[in-house]
């Protein structure tokens, strides 16, 4: 663990990060790798769980990360990948059951392993994603800024926008929120991360922001700025690297004022979640 004993929400218990929205394409990958890179470069010691079984996004990028230190000779920091492997037999209630406890355990295996624990869900409604948002003490929910995103979080009526009902996403939520209160006696903190907003005024950016207050009031949870449209985080991916490998001494790519936004974009992040700096206010955990 790090020298400060890590901030975990007791003494030698890991922090849980759970990055979930069960609708593809809203920037869940990237959240992951430069949430948990940002956590490694800071020296926390951090173990990640990537249960999208089918794209491996996370999983991948820590091998294409581990092949370009190996290439290149270059020293990086390489958080831990923990594997979970599905039942073979998912789709059976049964098993199903026993799938989730032993989750569980294997979670319990974890709080003592690591400052911080951080986990990648599908973008997909799976039973095994739904139950590992029971485990967060922090869930971030990228959300592309637009009213097509929303519908996972709420139903909004086009003519006043008023909330017609939670989303199918927040009802998950709820769900999972009370299971961890029997489980654990916790709550936990919701972000909502507003990815690809607008940088100029329009009429769908202030509705955004109009809709984005009264549903943060109304479900609990904070919305907070998130990355925008930027080529970096594509271009490095494939290299295994995030914006903190290029900020550090031995990075091998030039900045530019686009790393310089990006990364400003991931520490803003950080911040917003009481992760990782020193001097970063910890966020309180929701009440449930």
């Amino acid at each position: 663990m790090s020298s400060d004993g890590g901030t975990g929400l007791e003494n030698g218990r890991a922090r849980c990060i759970v990055i979930g929205n069960e609708k593809g394409g809203s920037g869940k990958s990237t959240t992951s790798v430069h949430l948990i890179l940002g956590l490694a470069h800071e020296g926390y010691d951090v173990v990640c769980v990537d249960l999208d079984f089918r794209q491996r996004s996370l999983a991948r990028f820590l091998e294409f990360r581990a092949a370009h230190a190996e290439q290149t000779g270059t020293v990086l920091p390489m958080p831990r990948l923990r594997r979970f492997s599905p039942s073979a037999l998912g789709s059976v209630a049964t098993a199903r059951g026993a799938e989730l406890s032993r989750f569980d355990t294997f979670m319990k295996s974890l709080y003592t392993e690591a400052d911080y624990i951080v986990i990648d869900t599908p973008g997909n409604d799976t039973v095994l994603g739904a139950h590992a948002h029971s485990h967060a003490d922090v869930l971030v929910t990228p959300l592309n800024d637009s009213f097509i995103d929303l519908d996972v979080i709420a139903h909004i009526a086009p003519g006043d926008l008023s909330v017609t009902g939670p989303g199918h996403y927040t009802e998950m939520v709820r769900e999972q929120k009370q299971i961890r209160l029997a489980r654990e006696r916790r709550g936990l903190d919701w972000v909502v991360l507003r990815n690809r907003m607008s940088a100029l005024e329009s009429n769908n950016k202030r509705a955004m922001d109009q809709v984005m207050e009264d549903l943060a009031d109304r479900y609990g949870f904070r919305a907070v700025g998130g990355f925008g449209e930027r080529v970096i985080f594509r271009e490095l991916y494939l290299k295994g690297l995030t914006l903190f490998d290029i900020d550090a001494p031995a990075g091998d790519h030039r900045r530019t004022m686009s790393h310089v936004t990006a990364s400003h974009e991931v520490r803003t992040l950080m911040r917003a979640i009481g992760c990782g700096t020193q001097n970063a206010v910890r966020a309180g955990v929701a009440a449930a």
